[in-house]
């Protein structure tokens, strides 16, 4: 086994996907979830890790409850950070909304070590390494301490367009379809011969698009 590259998709993407990969390899239907070994949120681009044996399965979920898969994303959110660091807080289902998650005494326990790639006038470009794997919990955490993600209609409320953008940057911010969240890098053992695994998701076009009209209109200040 090795990554997979899956981008946004609406709907049920991982019917869809797992629909895909038993196309591919029929095999699959003897694991669960077609071999699927962890999630990514809807409209969440990026690399998954898919197992093609029940042996390997067992290993990789075990190794992910473990912490022992590395995982590394990029993130475009709103607000300037001045440097990185690591969020630690709770995470449990929102008391309110159930489809939403929130940061909660009590719950889960959930670490996000973030460091700045980048920074615009009024956003900022991260690399983001998760230390667990609550649902949801970059885009938790970092609406939490004020950054919530580009396009992230759920914890980030309504479109933000920042004051004094070129119409170029207002034109992009509107036309972005999703949480600006992209699982750019994965890092684990082989399950089966002990080796290191590496992979490597380059970003997205629309990520790509969106960062280019920040790098403008940082220009054009």
């Amino acid at each position: 086994p090795a990554g997979l590259v899956v981008h946004p998709a609406a709907g049920n993407w991982e019917g869809t996907l797992q629909n895909a990969l038993l196309h591919a390899d029929p095999g699959l239907a003897a694991l669960p979830r077609s071999g699927i070994v962890h999630r990514l949120d809807k409209d969440t681009s990026g690399l998954l890790i898919v197992a093609r044996s029940l042996p390997a399965h067992t290993a990789l979920v075990r190794m992910l409850e473990e912490r022992a898969i590395h995982r590394e994303y990029e993130a475009v959110c709103r607000g300037v950070m001045t440097a990185g660091g690591t969020v630690d807080a709770p995470i449990d289902r929102h008391p309110v909304d159930r489809v939403r998650m929130a940061v909660r005494e009590g719950g889960r326990a959930a670490v996000s070590h973030y460091r700045v790639i980048k920074r615009f006038r009024a956003h900022t470009h991260l690399r983001v390494q998760l230390e667990t794997g609550r649902t949801h919990q970059i885009r938790v955490h970092l609406s939490h301490i004020g950054f919530p993600l580009v396009g992230d209609r759920v914890y980030g409320g309504r479109l933000a367009l920042p004051k004094g953008a070129t119409e170029d940057l207002r034109a992009a911010l509107r036309a972005f379809p999703r949480q600006a969240l992209h699982a750019a890098r994965l890092r684990f053992e082989h399950p089966v011969t002990g080796q290191p695994v590496e992979c490597a998701a380059p970003l997205p076009s629309d990520l790509r698009d969106l960062l280019a009209a920040l790098a403008r209109d940082a220009a054009a200040a």
